[in-house]
């Protein structure tokens, strides 16, 4: 998998993994300075990163450019849009509200051993979240998380078998829980 040299490429990828695709009138001469100024202005890129991004996710195979009647589309290729998906994770975190309400977010899994490397990098996503390791397999959280581990559910490739979400709302002698997530005892 290529490694994404700025910031502007993964604004790019960001920008149509989320979008899907962009169709932009090619007719004008001006088309990519309009495009850059639709796209990133403000946003403290030079017009020079916009197109050196543009050809280095063309070389790499992320993106793909056509034009058809006089439209132009830009869309994500397959591995484009696996590039882009691990940004969306890199951008994972679980907000904490004003008030918490007193549940807890377990996440128990069972990620065979010869999905090894998956099971590692999903106790790191975890880790990197903010969550308590209870169990080698078990997890817990103070604050909604489901979507969030859903989220790397999906990116993993996991399937509910594997990995469960469980909110309780009592949990045997959690003080310890209490005082590493902040919350009220």
């Amino acid at each position: 998998m290529p490694r994404l040299k700025g910031t502007v490429s993964q604004e790019i990828l960001h920008n149509l993994l989320i979008g899907g695709a962009f169709v932009l009138a090619a007719q004008s001469p001006y088309f990519w300075l309009n495009f850059y100024k639709n796209m990133f202005n403000g946003r403290g890129f030079r017009s020079s990163q916009v197109r050196d991004a543009f050809k280095y996710l063309r070389k790499k195979k992320l993106i793909y450019i056509e034009t058809h009647n006089k439209q132009i589309y830009l869309r994500l290729t397959e591995e484009g849009e696996k590039e882009a998906g691990k940004f969306q994770i890199n951008k994972l975190k679980v907000d904490r509200p004003k008030k918490w309400d007193g549940k807890w977010r377990l996440i128990i899994f069972d990620i065979p051993e010869k999905l090894k490397v998956k099971r590692e990098a999903f106790r790191g996503k975890l880790k990197e979240l903010g969550f308590y390791r209870l169990q080698k397999s078990i997890w817990a959280h103070a604050f909604p998380c489901e979507a969030q581990v859903h989220l790397l559910r999906e990116f993993f490739a996991l399937s509910p078998k594997h990995l469960r979400v469980l909110e309780v709302q009592k949990l045997e002698d959690d003080n310890f829980l209490k005082e590493f997530f902040s919350v009220e005892k």
